[in-house]
């Protein structure tokens, strides 16, 4: 066991082997050493703007159909639901949910369709955050 590791090579010599002359030319090209400064350039990603998907209170959808509506499209748990509703209720307009451009114009669109597709005129918008 002792004479295997006798055979290994040690650190230092990798050390002395790894240095290299200035005059020996290990990339390649006949001896030019040209100089120049190494960059790293970092991309910067901005977050995406948010909007708020909001809804409109009408006298005319029921109460039922909005709760089972943010249940549905926006993942609401059923009495957060009926908060929201209620607010909606009250106050003429609530906030459902924030989201990127392209995830809340979808909402939008589908919560307007499923709305026309029962014969309620519920009524969505997305206004940015």
């Amino acid at each position: 066991m002792l004479s295997s590791l006798n055979t290994l090579p040690l650190i230092s010599d990798f050390a002395s082997r790894a240095s290299v002359d200035d005059s020996d030319d290990a990339i390649g090209g006949g001896g030019d050493h040209s100089t120049g400064i190494a960059t790293r350039t970092r991309v910067k990603t901005k977050k995406p703007s948010m909007y708020k998907v909001l809804m409109l209170n009408d006298d005319y959808t029921p109460m039922e159909f909005v709760v089972m509506t943010l249940e549905r499209f926006f993942e609401k748990q059923h009495e957060e639901a009926i908060k929201i509703m209620l607010h909606v209720h009250q106050k003429g307009v609530g906030v459902c949910g924030v989201f990127t451009y392209e995830v809340a114009e979808t909402k939008v669109t589908q919560v307007m369709d499923f709305a026309r597709k029962h014969e309620h005129p519920l009524q969505c918008t997305l206004e940015k955050d």
